[in-house]
């Protein structure tokens, strides 16, 4: 089974943090472009009137744990905390 997750960034955090997150981590969510994170269904970025919102779709949240360990985590360093809320994906929709 999937997993979701949703990132929730306070307020004052916006696409120019978001830009300098994947940089770190090397990969271009707009182009899929550099390392691509194992186990990634897929991600979607964008604001809120609450902040800056990810929400991805992984194969585990092992897969996630491992990147967020690896490679996010450090990435976030010095950011504000973030809220972290997962939910069991039971569907999801992917446009060709």
């Amino acid at each position: 089974m999937a997993f979701g997750i949703i990132l929730a960034f306070p307020s004052g955090l916006g696409e120019a943090e978001y830009d300098a997150v994947n940089a770190t981590i090397g990969w271009n969510p707009r182009t899929d472009e550099g390392d691509h994170p194992a186990g990634l269904q897929s991600h979607t970025a964008g604001t809120s009137p609450e902040g800056w919102i990810v929400v991805e779709v992984w194969d585990s949240k092992d897969a996630q744990a491992a990147f967020l360990e690896s490679r996010l985590g450090p990435a976030l360093a010095g950011l504000p905390e973030l809220s972290v809320t997962w939910f069991d994906v039971v569907a999801s929709q992917h446009s060709h």
